[in-house]
């Protein structure tokens, strides 16, 4: 029985101490929010974390850091708060709230949040050598509700209609939309962070006639759902350019066919009687005046169709801008030259004409002299 006793009561003291072991290894553990915490750019943000199972926790050290342990977010230690030892952008910037601390629970308050206080947030009780902890993330929003839209000048190929916000952040959602809400491609579409790393948005659209109306610029907090627009209504006399630009150049190309046309008519009126040859001066001039639009219809599609400069350049104005004096100016001196040309060519085609005349009429009049005296013989 002795042997048998004294077996029993080792073997109960191994299992006590297993037991203790157990305990001292899972004093508590710590929770907190599982989902992110929303905070608003210059409010205040509360964060919390309990001990389970609730106890009291005044003794304990309670840290709270970002990503390195010795770089304390807020420290409370020996039952007072240690605001020596917190990293210079949180200092006076964080307050313990310790009313539940008899039951493990604290909260810390972050004052004026910053966009730089986004992230994640390690909650850290430590009692000895143990210590348990708990992460959570938050997610700083910030919102501008003031909108900008700035409407350039009409050019030949629409009218640039730009959006702008600044202040967001995260990066927003940015998109066009038209008067029954959907969405119109954009033609360009940048944004830009200052030292502040709040989001500058910039977003332009490219209209070339007068299907929108009313077009609204959209930007959307992802996280939040909130939302900043403002619409702009445009009228038909900003597209009014582009047909006043073609009528110049048709008046200019209506110039050139009917001095080309004139100057077959009125240097060759004794030619012009004649029907469908390929050498009366009507035909050559039709054939100048379909070859002379021609090219220039041609330089100016090519001018206008190739994408030299994207609609995001700050020189894409002047590059239309550029491309409407330059056509122009080549109609104009396309008119010129082929008028020239015209004037030139009909010139010596009667020049050369009538001295073929003047040759055939004095090769007439010798033969006729010639045939008197073979009728003598």
């Amino acid at each position: 029985m002795g042997s048998t006793g004294l077996y029993f009561y080792g073997h109960c003291v191994v299992m006590f101490l297993l037991q203790m072991n157990t305990a001292n290894s899972e004093l508590f553990t710590v929770t907190g929010s599982d989902v992110p915490v929303l905070a608003s750019l210059g409010g205040n943000l509360e964060l919390s974390c309990q001990l389970s199972p609730p106890q009291q926790a005044q003794h304990m050290e309670i840290r709270w850091f970002r990503n390195l342990y010795r770089e304390p977010v807020h420290l409370y230690r020996d039952g007072k708060d240690m605001f020596g030892e917190i990293i210079s952008k949180y200092v006076e910037r964080t307050e313990l709230l310790k009313d539940g601390i008899g039951e493990g629970k604290v909260t810390l308050r972050i004052y004026n949040v910053t966009v730089d206080d986004d992230g994640f947030y390690h909650c850290v009780f430590k009692e000895g050598d143990f210590y348990e902890e708990h992460i959570t993330e938050v997610k700083v929003t910030a919102i501008n509700l003031r909108v900008q839209i700035h409407v350039h000048p009409p050019n030949t190929k629409g009218v640039i209609v730009e959006c702008h916000s600044g202040g967001w952040f995260p990066r927003p959602l940015m998109e066009w939309r038209d008067s029954r809400g959907e969405v119109i491609p954009a033609a360009s579409k940048s944004h830009s962070q200052g030292g502040d790393r709040l989001f500058n948005m910039k977003i332009s659209l490219l209209i070339s006639d007068s299907s929108f109306q009313k077009i609204t610029c959209c930007l959307q907090n992802p996280l939040t759902g909130q939302e900043g627009r403002t619409s702009v209504i445009l009228s038909d006399a900003f597209f009014s350019w582009n047909i006043i630009w073609k009528m110049i150049l048709g008046i200019i190309l209506f110039v050139m066919v009917l001095s080309i046309l004139v100057s077959s008519f009125l240097l060759h009126p004794e030619h012009n009687r004649c029907r469908c040859t390929c050498d009366a001066p009507w035909v050559t001039g039709i054939l100048i005046m379909i070859s002379s639009v021609v090219i220039v219809i041609s330089i100016m599609g090519y001018l206008h169709l190739k994408q030299r400069v994207p609609v995001s350049d700050a020189h894409f104005e002047l590059d239309i801008l550029w491309v409407e004096d330059l056509s122009v100016i080549l109609c104009s001196l396309m008119v010129s030259a082929t008028m020239l040309i015209s004037y030139t060519y009909f010139k010596l085609r009667d020049w050369c004409h009538k001295i073929i005349l003047r040759g055939t009429s004095s090769a007439t009049d010798g033969n006729r002299c010639k045939e008197p005296h073979l009728n003598i013989k």
